[in-house]
């Protein structure tokens, strides 16, 4: 009887380890999928004139998408610039002044903008910038600076929290004030964490394009201001793919391919930063 019951526990075992692997498999599968049909696809689009020369113009051969990668780096940066330090200073004070009603409100704010679909931020950011200046970087960089910003308040929050009060304490005893506490302490033994999700931030709005669809529109020339519009990556994917023009698709799949790898370089960033941090 003690054997039998043995077996059963056995078999139950492995029955639940295959189950595991085939849910793995399967979560999996769609994910090597997609990633082998882009790199398939946008390898082919991949050499020196994909990364040194504009999009080409309806019907020419050739070109590249130099302007589109010097249009989302720029986006970006600009985008980083207003976002990431309202994110800092938002997340410091949920996570150091949580005790205030403010705070809840602030909070509720704070998730609100984080399940907010992008297109409605877009139209946001075209209604108060873009009316007034035209199609511009400017309002594209806003409206991804505002997708920015609760992710970024979300993972500050979470690793001031991971600092012990301890050390707070340690340096309020010697006279410190709180806010420099949560500024050069606090923020301090979480810059790892914190720069974890800045990254984590940039590599969620690398890949939107509908509020950039809505706020700057296309663009196929260099940049010329932060007045003026400029060419993105991710809209050039969602163009070009559906273009009738097989150069235009091939550069989709190139800039695809480019994208997933920007995105994927992030990722392993923060997983080397958060490994070196466990450790």
């Amino acid at each position: 009887m003690t054997e039998l019951r043995e077996w059963f526990r056995r078999l139950k075992d492995k029955l639940v380890h295959i189950l595991v692997y085939l849910a793995l498999i399967a979560a999996l599968t769609p994910l090597f999928s997609v990633l082998w049909e882009v790199f398939r696809r946008g390898i082919s689009a991949i050499n020196l004139d994909f990364f040194v020369k504009p999009t080409p113009a309806v019907g020419e051969v050739g070109g590249g998408v130099a302007n589109a990668i010097q249009g989302t780096l720029i986006t970006i940066g600009l985008a980083s610039l207003i976002g990431v330090p309202i994110g800092i200073i938002t997340g410091m004070f949920l996570s150091e002044y949580s005790e205030t009603r403010l705070s809840s409100f602030v909070r509720l704010f704070n998730e609100l903008l984080n399940g907010m679909p992008s297109i409605v931020i877009g139209l946001f950011a075209y209604a108060l910038i873009a009316t007034k200046i035209g199609f511009s970087v400017t309002a594209a960089s806003f409206a991804l600076a505002l997708i920015m910003i609760p992710i970024v308040s979300r993972a500050t929050e979470e690793a001031l929290k991971l600092v012990p009060a301890t050390i707070r304490e340690a340096a309020l005893a010697l006279g410190m004030p709180r806010w420099k506490t949560a500024i050069f302490v606090a923020l301090r033994g979480a810059r790892k964490a914190v720069a974890t999700g800045v990254l984590l931030a940039m590599a969620r709005i690398a890949g939107e394009s509908a509020p950039v669809l809505v706020t700057m529109g296309y663009w196929k020339w260099w940049f010329t201001g932060f007045d003026r519009p400029v060419a993105y990556l991710a809209l050039n994917i969602f163009l070009f793919a559906k273009s009738p023009f097989e150069n235009w698709i091939a550069l989709a799949w190139g800039s695809a391919l480019i994208l997933v790898v920007i995105i994927l370089g992030i990722n392993v960033i923060v997983r080397l930063l958060m490994r070196e941090k466990s450790l």
